[in-house]
């Protein structure tokens, strides 16, 4: 177990920026805070215990973006089908509602979507960051035309 202090000034944006890093990319077992003040001077110390070390691969900050996953190397062959077929789906959707594509279903979602043996609406529900109001407003109309295309023999 390990212990790091982090003293900041009050309103000093930067520093708490630099903490907020190194808490997303440690495990974090215990924080403890106090506000020191000395002689007029105000500030926050803050005692994180944490598990790890800081070379672990932290969060993108507000506005970075992610790297770009390339899922045709990360899915298998029939996969990467199923996925490219709801992507056509997805991008149908969101021009339906005038939204951007990834409202409808991120890539990530899609691809956990497409590893599913079976979709439906239930299944949908079980992939981290697919919730009931997406499944509500996309969900249904997915499978449908899933269904669809399984029927007419196009899918793969």
């Amino acid at each position: 177990m390990q212990f790091k202090i982090f003293t900041i000034a009050l309103f000093d944006e930067d520093r708490v920026e630099d903490m907020n890093r190194f808490l997303r990319g440690n495990k974090i077992v215990n924080v403890e805070k106090q506000l020191v003040t000395q002689q007029g001077n105000s500030c926050w110390t803050f005692c994180i215990q944490y598990v790890g070390t800081e070379t672990k691969t932290a969060a993108p900050a507000f506005g970075e973006q992610k790297p770009k996953v390339d899922y045709k190397t990360v899915l298998d062959e029939p996969t990467f089908a199923k996925f490219s077929k709801l992507r056509e789906f997805r991008k149908q959707l969101a021009e339906k509602d005038a939204v951007p594509a990834y409202a409808v279903f991120t890539d990530a979602e899609l691809a956990e979507i497409a590893k599913l043996p079976n979709i439906t609406e239930k299944t949908m529900r079980s992939i981290q960051g697919i919730g009931e109001k997406k499944v509500e407003k996309y969900g249904k109309t997915m499978c449908e035309m899933l269904g669809e295309t399984l029927a007419e023999g196009t899918l793969f």
